[in-house]
């Protein structure tokens, strides 16, 4: 199909029909997703140091503080970082999205699995079975030992950070290892990081590596996924390499594009995904099947 004829009714129609025809579906999800929730993507240091000022009056980059030294350095400004990022994503409800990639995926015959870079949680609090979501870089609310003394994860529901956020410095304790007693940090994928506990996203990728095995016609929805950090993208291509997946993918910051195996929207998250549902809500109403 060529180009320069394409409109985005065109791909968003093709697009829907995927949704339709497809037996399970994959979600990629990069920091883009979060953005119509209201959360920050740290996109370019202006980008970072407007979501947190104190840290950009010290020419602080957010792979300064994200990584395991900063902890060593700065204990209480390394939690404040942390700690008032944990804050808001408990705080933050998940956009209607999430909602809508559920319930598609809930209509599908092998049902559905997540790919995430971000660790916000967040497909776990829009209600996606925890078994189904892999979070590839770890999550903030869970806690590990700095050193690490051990592989020991554990939840951080016990711990409630106050910050002060014109200085970025935790107020309160600094969370110890329920083993040792040292400083914990988020089990995170960081910055230059040899320490990160892998042990709990190893079993969410081994049980995501199982259920790909069973399926036949995967769709994969790829979600604000850049190419600074490009895991989520290089999750999506090896879908349509080994899978021969269909790859819808929305980025504002991409192009228009169709083809047999591709179809890019250019719009937010949040905004294709309502489109793409009333498409198919549409096509209900013409007595086809979804």
């Amino acid at each position: 199909m060529s180009q320069h004829a394409l409109n985005v009714d065109e791909v968003l129609s093709r697009a829907a029909a995927w949704i339709a025809e497809a037996d399970s579906l994959v979600i990629g999800a990069g920091a883009g997703m979060g953005v119509d929730s209201g959360l920050p993507d740290f996109r370019g240091p202006e980008g970072f140091w407007q979501a947190y000022p104190a840290l950009g009056k010290e020419g602080i980059g957010f792979s300064d503080i994200a990584n395991p030294a900063a902890f060593y350095q700065n204990p209480e400004r390394a939690w404040g970082f942390y700690g008032h990022r944990l804050n808001l994503y408990r705080h933050t409800e998940p956009h209607a999205g999430y909602q809508i990639l559920l319930d598609w995926g809930k209509k599908m015959l092998h049902r559905y699995q997540v790919f995430t870079s971000n660790v916000d949680g967040h497909f776990s609090k829009a209600g996606f079975d925890k078994m189904h979501v892999h979070e590839c870089h770890g999550s903030i609310h869970y806690l590990q030992c700095l050193e690490p003394c051990g592989d020991q994860v554990w939840s951080a529901s016990e711990f409630v950070p106050e910050v002060d956020t014109e200085h970025c410095r935790l107020r309160n304790y600094i969370p110890r290892c329920t083993r040792c007693g040292k400083m914990t940090r988020p089990n995170i994928l960081m910055f230059n990081d040899v320490d990160w506990i892998y042990e709990r996203t190893r079993k969410q990728h081994l049980y995501q590596e199982r259920w790909l095995e069973q399926v036949n016609c995967p769709l994969v929805i790829e979600l604000g996924a850049g190419t600074a950090i490009p895991s989520v993208r290089h999750f999506s291509q090896r879908m349509q390499h080994e899978f021969n997946a269909k790859l819808i993918r929305i980025n504002p910051a991409d192009k228009l594009h169709l083809d047999e195996q591709l179809a890019v929207i250019p719009h937010n998250a949040l905004t294709a995904l309502q489109q793409l549902q009333q498409r198919l809500t549409m096509n209900q109403g013409d007595g086809l099947s979804w």
